[in-house]
């Protein structure tokens, strides 16, 4: 019951001429179809000579009326002439030809429409709902003690009309769920991928385009969940001397220097999966490798940074790394396995740089 109350407390935006563009094409396709149903319908009833073709006649200048007015009028008034045209023909053909022949049908996508529309707030539209199954009701109860005014002979015409009726409605039904549907789903569509492209987004290191440490903390945890009973490493490398780069060269020539060494942190994940841990820091998952294997690793990985040459402007420079590793004891927690390839990391720099400590 809540959510109920909280739904039909919602507030809509004001209408205009403008309207979502899937509403548009709903709406207008709707209505060249009763233009051609109309017409249809002119013609079939001009064949009784009863002289009723009028009024379908009538309809659909009515209804072409509305489509030219779709963009130029309000919007809310366009649906409004929409639905009195509706509700005046199925009126008429209860009264005049009857019941049976199908034509109250098209109360249903012209409800279909006010649901659809966003300007209509939704208490409106369950009140509209109720009135037009007030509205079919008492059509109906008419019905029962009234036949049409006009009988329409000839099972050919009787057969035709109900034909026309039928594939009126469920034409307009298709193509007002077709268009309502693939909006929806597009709308869905455009939404998961910018959440996506947020999430990426928020999982990515702007400088180097490598993941940043809040995303490789998820993917640690969620191997150590998947995969509780498998050995992984993790290795913690810090640039040597890289305040000497930044004061010598100047910072964009440390942010050289950082995007440079991603590059060929990436040309070399094959086992590892790179992360910037922070400032000249960078973290490496090494999942299913133990410490010996991981110490490989990372000491090709330390030889590849120590032959790289670097070139920024007039500057010609090369850098070392010093590597921390350390391998799961299937107890610890991840950040505690992380804390121990640190302090490997801060025993290296102690003992001289230019190393991978296991």
């Amino acid at each position: 019951m809540k959510h109920i109350l909280e739904l039909l407390r919602k507030k809509v935006p004001r209408s205009g001429k403008a309207m979502p563009a899937y509403y548009r094409s709903a709406l207008a396709t709707t209505q060249i179809v009763l233009v051609i149903y109309f017409l249809l319908v002119t013609v079939m009833l001009s064949r009784l000579n009863h002289r009723l073709e009028w009024v379908p006649a009538l309809m659909g200048v009515g209804m072409l009326g509305c489509h030219y007015s779709i963009g130029r009028v309000n919007c809310r008034l366009n649906v409004y002439a929409f639905d009195l045209l509706i509700l005046i023909w199925c009126a008429w053909h209860t009264y005049f030809v009857g019941w049976n022949y199908g034509a109250q049908h098209l109360l249903i996508p012209m409800l279909m429409l006010c649901f659809f529309n966003i300007y209509e707030p939704p208490a409106l539209k369950l009140v509209t709902f109720l009135l037009v199954v007030f509205y079919r009701m008492a059509l109906f109860s008419y019905s029962l003690t009234h036949d049409g005014v006009y009988t329409i002979d000839g099972k050919t015409m009787i057969v035709l009309l109900q034909l026309l009726n039928s594939l009126t409605l469920f034409d307009i039904l298709a193509v007002d769920f077709i268009t309502f549907s693939s909006s929806i789903q597009e709308n869905e569509r455009e939404l998961i991928l910018h959440n996506q492209a947020l999430h990426k987004e928020a999982g990515t290191d702007p400088l180097t385009q490598l993941p940043n440490r809040r995303a490789l903390l998820d993917v640690v945890h969620a191997f150590v969940a998947a995969h509780p009973d498998e050995p992984y490493s993790v290795a913690i490398a810090d640039i040597d001397f890289f305040k000497k780069v930044n004061d010598t060269y100047g910072h964009h020539c440390g942010d050289y220097t950082l995007k440079e060494l991603s590059v060929l942190f990436m040309a070399h994940a094959e086992k590892y999966t790179a992360c910037r841990w922070g400032g000249e820091e960078f973290c490496f998952f090494m999942p299913g490798l133990n410490l010996d294997e991981a110490g490989i690793i990372m000491n090709d990985l330390c030889n590849a940074v120590r032959k790289m040459r670097l070139r920024f402007g007039e500057a010609d420079y090369s850098i070392t790394i010093t590597i921390g590793v350390e391998e799961s004891d299937f107890q610890s927690p991840p950040d505690a396995i992380l804390d121990k390839a640190d302090r490997k990391l801060y025993m290296g720099k102690v003992h001289g740089r230019d190393q991978v400590v296991i």
